[in-house]
């Protein structure tokens, strides 16, 4: 059977049994690659799985979450690790250091992600499901990057071009190291594409720190009036305020 994605902790075989979570996820990937994903179905992955279907559907609501396992997850963690530091100096560097939980992700397991990545170029279905994935972890980027932002219109649009190319940045990197059947350093790959994307956009400006509005004083005058008396009353109305 093949590797199940997650953290794997040294042990003896005999003695760990996987979770049924792992269990599904390795069943389908072994069918997957000796059947093809079209050719498998849930009934199937549960049958090699020695499991029900209600099991299956209580961890994925279809057939495409078995190959996005730890998306959810993922995007939980990165959510969480941007509201950390909503006030932190530099937003663009928040964001790219968001991006990294990703990478960390795929190079838990390098196996399964260069079998899902495999998969997901043969499956037209898969990457359509992938790419509104990436859409959402893209607009957890921008989100966190709009609310350090001022609000004018500019601000919104400097967040989402910035989301965009975190994004690009580190597919790009990740996808090579893909390619390379997970060879190669990841982690250094993925940070020279963002510090390409940091040294593009640098900080972005923060929001202004509101202020106290000014009192105004406004004093009507008769045309013609002395000075002294336009002095007096200037005088008067600021006594009187």
């Amino acid at each position: 059977m093949n590797e199940a994605p997650g953290r794997h902790e040294p042990a003896d075989a005999t003695t760990v049994k996987p979770s049924m979570r792992d269990a599904l996820v390795g069943a389908a990937f072994q069918l997957f690659l000796e059947r093809g994903y079209e050719e498998t179905t849930v009934d199937d992955i549960v049958a090699l799985a020695s499991v029900g279907r209600r099991s299956f559907f209580r961890y994925f609501p279809s057939k495409e979450d078995v190959v996005f396992p730890d998306h959810e997850r993922c995007l939980a963690d990165m959510t969480a690790f941007l509201a950390e530091e909503a006030g932190a100096e530099d937003p663009v560097r928040r964001v790219c250091d968001a991006a990294r939980l990703v990478l960390r992700m795929y190079a838990e397991n390098p196996t399964f992600s260069v079998q899902r990545y495999r998969l997901t170029k043969k499956v037209p279905g898969l990457r359509a499901y992938e790419l509104s994935v990436v859409w959402r972890y893209e607009r957890a980027l921008a989100e966190y990057l709009r609310g350090r932002s001022a609000g004018a219109r500019a601000d919104t649009l400097s967040a989402d071009v910035v989301a965009a190319a975190v994004v690009a940045a580190h597919n790009n990197a990740l996808r090579s190291w893909l390619r390379s059947d997970g060879t190669g350093d990841a982690e250094a790959a993925v940070d020279r594409a963002l510090g390409y994307v940091q040294n593009t956009f640098g900080p972005l400006p923060a929001a202004p720190v509101p202020t106290e509005p000014e009192d105004v004083v406004v004093v009507v005058s008769r045309r013609g009036a002395p000075m002294w008396r336009v002095v007096q009353e200037i005088e008067s109305a600021f006594a009187r305020g």
